[in-house]
């Protein structure tokens, strides 16, 4: 019997914590509100998504959200009652077309301007065999003329 203690101990330890847990998380109605409220503990994120630990606002906020759908209240209803008790600024507006589509088009702008400096700076090798100079380059014929006068003093 001892030795179906301790495992049945911590089965029940197990099963106490995850049901506690599941428990406190907030329905997908209590969410769908608390994403258009933004946290008022200074993290910038909105009630929802919060993720400061122990947060002494997104807790009770999401606690009132589900007490007043409970009432009947509607989303609209429960966001103007927060931005009554709060002020203008705990109210989050979805995110327009324009919110959504600049930053695929800076990504978009970031790697068009990658493929012109690669195409620009890259050349293909050249057809010649390494360390052997191109005869047809006339700066180098200069310089090849100067290299045997200088030669012919020496001798």
């Amino acid at each position: 019997m001892n030795r179906f203690r301790i495992p049945l101990l911590l089965i029940l330890s197990v099963l106490a914590a995850v049901a506690q847990t599941a428990s406190q998380k907030p329905g997908a109605d209590v969410l769908r509100v608390a994403r258009r409220l933004m946290c008022q503990c200074g993290c910038k994120d909105s009630v929802a998504s919060c993720s400061m630990l122990e947060c002494g606002f997104s807790k009770p906020a999401k606690e009132k959200i589900a007490r007043m759908q409970a009432v009947g209240m509607t989303d609209e209803q429960i966001i103007q009652a927060f931005v009554q008790d709060y002020g203008p600024g705990v109210y989050l507006a979805v995110p327009s077309a324009f919110g959504w589509v600049i930053p695929y088009a800076v990504a978009c702008l970031g790697l068009a301007a990658v493929w012109l400096f690669v195409r620009k700076y890259y050349q293909a090798p050249r057809a010649s065999t390494p360390g052997a100079p191109d005869a047809a380059d006339p700066v180098l014929e200069k310089y090849k003329d100067q290299i045997e006068k200088d030669l012919a003093d020496l001798e």
